[in-house]
């Protein structure tokens, strides 16, 4: 639920209420009966993590680059891999 912040023009205390948004605005001060003005106040939310920023968000062809720039890393590890066979020993003894 959204907290709302009020000042008093008559006694010029500062309120700060909880109130659904569907709910009026307060127009009378509780401590004075004076006229309430509601403010506009710096908000608490912050979003954090990615998703929350257009550069957050990958079209198809950054995703495409991404990729074949990581397939590119990995086919040689691969490669090496699969040039070096394990010793007829080792393999019989893995068995």
């Amino acid at each position: 639920m959204p907290i709302y912040e009020y000042n008093c023009s008559k006694c010029g205390k500062h309120h700060e209420v909880m109130q659904k948004i569907t709910d009026q605005s307060l127009t009378v001060c509780p401590d004075c009966g004076g006229e309430l003005r509601k403010i506009i106040s710096n908000t608490s939310f912050v979003l954090k993590g990615t998703g929350w920023y257009v550069t957050d968000y990958a079209s198809n062809r950054q995703t495409e680059k991404k990729s074949d720039a990581v397939a590119a890393k990995d086919s040689p590890k691969e490669e090496k891999k699969a040039e070096t066979p394990a010793a007829p020993k080792e393999a019989a003894a893995k068995i």
